[in-house]
């Protein structure tokens, strides 16, 4: 049910047109109607032309666009929206084989549903609201969830607590909205590899899907190599280096919770296996003393930047450690280094590193140019989907 009708103000409708879901307050003229917080409202141009349907909240963002269409944004729109997504997930391999039973369903804008994360592990659904619409609509999605992936899921958790803003009173806990918990549930595979997930209390959803496929190529990299995972979180750089055939691989996290996770992943995959270590430290205090050490270093931090106001010191955060790892690395080495930070771009990303690189005097290449794999896509229209930046570096 619609709950008011917005009207832009002159030429504010041109991004709409070129399909940009997020509708800015500054460009609202007038509102008619009483909004409701999280509601359904359509959009107008300022000559009365329908523009989008779409969730309405109190901010900056003042709508997000579900539809560019009229459209009920019902039960039967949940199910065609997730079902088009599923299928894609489908027709990548990516959903379903038992080599890979983990993936996100859901994409927020890439999926025309900004706002929601989904992500599958195993046979547990995790949804993350990151608007207030999003929150308001959460039992419907875990019905259309249900209708889509049938006996596939067995429960739907939801985790927003951390994602919504923290003025709404609509914030419940988080809740199994189907199913319930179960011990043996928490287990995931990737790409034939096995991780403990803990979507209750660990980071996001619980896993870092998005790094599935430079896992992979990190794999490629690591036979007999010294191998350090900086940030590690719950170590699947570790695990495909171990299966990678590293000579060794250290785990480097400041969080006690994630390098007991790691060591669990580890032993999931290789039980005692001595070739790993994993140390519950701060990750530049830990790099002082690493000098020829290593040949493959993995620099994934979490977001140095979430707003604007913070790039500057985001970008000096990035050149740090960079020039840590370019000058301590063993020669002939190799660096898989990453951004996560959205409002990073790749030029500004790339520019630190040369900055870092520059500032050692060594000779560096960039062998692979890294993003987020196909279930993470980026929609055309909203660029700044393109959140995961990386690059391989190999330093003489």
């Amino acid at each position: 049910m619609n709950t008011g009708k917005l009207y832009l103000k002159p030429k504010k409708e041109e991004s709409l047109l070129r399909f940009h879901p997020w509708v800015f307050s500054g460009a609202i003229a007038s509102v008619k109607g009483t909004p409701a917080e999280g509601g359904v409202v359509e959009v107008y141009s300022s000559d009365n032309r329908f523009l989008g349907t779409g969730h309405y909240q109190a901010a900056t963002i003042m709508v997000r666009i579900l539809s560019f269409k009229p459209a009920g944004i019902d039960l039967a729109f949940w199910r065609e929206s997730i079902g088009r997504a599923y299928e894609l997930r489908r027709s990548l391999g990516l959903a379903g084989p038992e080599t890979n039973n983990t993936c996100r369903l859901i994409h927020g804008e890439g999926d025309n549903l900004p706002g929601l994360i989904v992500d599958i592990y195993a046979q547990t659904a995790v949804i993350q609201s990151h608007s207030i619409g999003m929150h308001r609509n959460r039992k419907e999605i875990a019905a259309a969830l249900r209708d889509c992936l049938g006996d596939s899921v067995k429960r739907i958790y939801y985790k927003s607590e951390g994602t919504l803003p923290v003025r709404t009173a609509l914030v419940d806990e988080n809740e199994y909205l189907y199913g319930e918990d179960s011990d043996d549930a928490h287990v995931a595979v990737e790409n034939g590899l096995k991780f403990r997930i803990d979507w209750i209390k660990g980071q996001k959803t619980g896993f870092f899907i998005d790094q599935r496929e430079n896992r992979i190529l990190l794999e490629r990299y690591a036979r007999g190599r010294a191998v350090l995972n900086m940030f590690c979180y719950t170590g699947g750089f570790s695990v495909y280096a171990l299966r990678g055939g590293a000579a060794l691989v250290h785990s480097v996290d400041s969080s006690a919770k994630a390098i007991s996770l790691t060591n669990e992943n580890v032993a999931l995959n290789f039980p005692g296996d001595n070739r790993h270590e994993a140390f519950a430290e701060d990750a530049f205090k830990f790099m002082e003393n690493i000098d020829g050490r290593y040949g493959l270093i993995i620099l994934d931090p979490p977001a140095f930047a979430k707003h604007k106001d913070s790039l500057r010191n985001a970008l000096q955060g990035y050149r740090k450690l960079n020039t840590i790892a370019l000058k301590k690395i063993k020669p002939g080495g190799i660096i898989f280094t990453f951004s996560c930070s959205q409002i990073v771009s790749k030029m500004d990303f790339r520019l630190a590193v040369f900055s870092a690189a520059a500032q050692t005097g060594r000779r560096v290449r960039i062998l692979h140019q890294l993003t987020q794999p196909a279930d993470h896509p980026v929609n055309i229209y909203h660029p700044e989907g393109e959140y995961l930046k990386g690059l391989v570096l190999q330093v003489e």
